[in-house]
């Protein structure tokens, strides 16, 4: 049998009970391993009870003292009720100084009462009776994230003025800085928010012209970090110079806004257009092509393309890489079979492979290749040499690169490349 003795009108400050005739305080905390909220509950005397009805602030304050026990207990341990009886008397029924010293010694859940309206000067100072006076039943979370984020910066050695506090506001990063930012401008002080304009806008005519394309190789719509890393620092140097007093925090989320918008932009874009905005001369001219293409993957599965295809050759290469790459698919190659020759795409090792037909095999003989390979700077080169071989097949890659015949030798020159 149980009797709800005592609640307050939020439900999720620890409530009394009534169990087979016993006093007990419940509460929620933490998960199960299926994600359900956990209950605990420990036997309190009348009391304790008594303080519980009469005075918020050091309810607030055993309840804070519990929650560490409750994380303690993880997923499906026992709370250690034996601990939790422990702080029935020192925190509900001593003194006001008697409590602090008490809190000294014990781990606490300081968010939570700041949540609750505590006074941080006085928790920091370890003056949590003090502190309390000013508790209310309803929480505020937002103030305990702001404590929090604001002790995480300042361990880094972070102290935010009133602009870099702008600025993180108006990207959304101010709480979360693994938060996506986003354009805020009511979250900031209107008196504040042209100057932050004029910060992003320094960012933003600095990188007028870059982009940051798509990266097939790790899915449809990922993007290059090659990129990604040109503009976010330019960028950050662009702030740097026009606001030399801001701090990393408020540079690095200026410059996460304006590359985030940038990959998005690329990853809305239609494959042909993204080639084409890349600067990539095999977006075009490709009519001229009259020959098929062979796509294969490194688990054998194919797609051709078709002279009269209305998208182009690169195009549709490249959205086939972005089905089909995966961790353990990184090799793609694209064959000429009418002009026996074709290129193999290593993106495990940065590297590439031409072959071409030296003899049709007779006879029933084989035929005699002739494989060269190169390597490979990032996904642009990779770009730029699928569209030379689209345009003018082996030929056209002469220029692309230094072109090793030797396995071997190639190896060790991987190898050196890799170990620099």
């Amino acid at each position: 049998m149980r009797d709800i003795v005592f609640t307050r009108r939020s439900g999720w400050i620890p409530n009394v009970i009534r169990e087979d005739g016993e006093l007990k305080l419940t509460l929620g905390a933490g998960a199960d391993a299926n994600h359900e909220p956990r209950t605990f509950t420990f036997r309190i005397g009348e009391a304790h009870l008594a303080v519980i009805r009469e005075d918020l602030a050091r309810h607030l304050l055993l309840w804070s003292a519990v929650l560490p026990l409750c994380d303690a207990a993880g997923t499906r341990g026992r709370l250690d009720e034996n601990a939790a009886v422990a702080f029935l008397d020192p925190i509900l029924l001593s003194a006001p100084a008697d409590v602090d010293a008490f809190f000294q010694g014990i781990r606490w859940d300081k968010g939570r009462l700041i949540a609750h309206g505590a006074d941080i000067g006085l928790l920091e100072r370890g003056q949590v009776c003090a502190a309390m006076r000013a508790a209310t039943e309803t929480s505020d979370g937002k103030r305990a994230q702001e404590y929090h984020a604001n002790r995480r910066r300042a361990e880094r050695g972070q102290v935010l003025g009133p602009l870099d506090a702008a600025i993180l506001m108006y990207t959304g990063q101010y709480l979360h800085g693994a938060t996506v930012p986003r354009r805020a401008p009511d979250a900031v002080d209107p008196a504040l928010l042209p100057e932050v304009m004029r910060v992003i806008a320094a960012a933003e005519q600095a990188c007028a012209g870059m982009r940051i394309g798509r990266d097939p190789r790790r899915g449809k719509r990922a993007t290059d970090k090659g990129d990604w890393n040109r503009m976010a620092t330019t960028a950050e140097t662009a702030v740097r110079r026009a606001r030399p007093e801001l701090v990393d925090d408020a540079v690095r989320t200026v410059s996460f806004l304006v590359c985030s918008e940038a990959a998005d932009r690329s990853r809305n874009t239609p494959m042909e257009d993204d080639e084409g905005a890349a600067g990539n001369p095999a977006a075009f001219g490709e009519s001229a092509r009259r020959t098929i293409l062979s796509f294969t993957d490194d688990k054998g599965v194919e797609k051709k393309w078709l002279p009269d295809n209305p998208r182009t050759a690169n195009a549709e290469f490249w959205e086939f890489v972005g089905d089909r790459s995966a961790a353990d698919n990184e090799v793609f190659t694209i064959e000429d079979e009418e002009m026996g020759e074709g290129i193999q795409l290593h993106f495990y090792a940065d590297s590439i492979a031409r072959i071409t037909t030296v003899h049709e095999g007779e006879g029933g003989s084989d035929p005699e290749y002739r494989v060269e390979y190169s390597l490979v700077d990032g996904i642009s080169a990779y770009r730029t040499l699928v569209g030379a071989f689209v345009r003018g097949g082996c030929a056209a890659l002469e220029q692309h690169g230094s072109w090793i015949p030797d396995a071997a030798e190639f190896e060790r020159t991987r190898r050196r490349r890799d170990t620099a």
